[in-house]
């Protein structure tokens, strides 16, 4: 299992637009991919369980991902992260 911690610093956190993104890049790969915020998990290729959480700016959040794929899927996720600046 791969997990990555995130601190999200979008004004806006993590609402549709960048959940839509995220859900995308997730979709891509065959692990299962979750994303874990105040004791909460959601599947991260569920944007209706992204949205849920309701995670705002501040917020710190870890990703993980297990299956055969599962540490290039983090890394996708991270990449797009960083350059939608939602995330350090």
């Amino acid at each position: 299992m791969e997990k990555k911690d995130f601190h999200v610093i979008a004004e806006t956190g993590i609402h549709a637009r960048p959940a839509t993104l995220l859900v995308q890049a997730a979709s891509k790969f065959n692990s299962d991919i979750t994303l874990e915020y105040q004791g909460k998990s959601v599947n991260l290729k569920s944007i209706m369980g992204v949205m849920s959480l309701g995670v705002g700016q501040n917020a710190d959040i870890t990703i993980s991902a297990e299956g055969g794929d599962e540490a290039e899927a983090i890394a996708a996720i991270a990449d797009t992260m960083s350059k939608e600046g939602l995330a350090e």
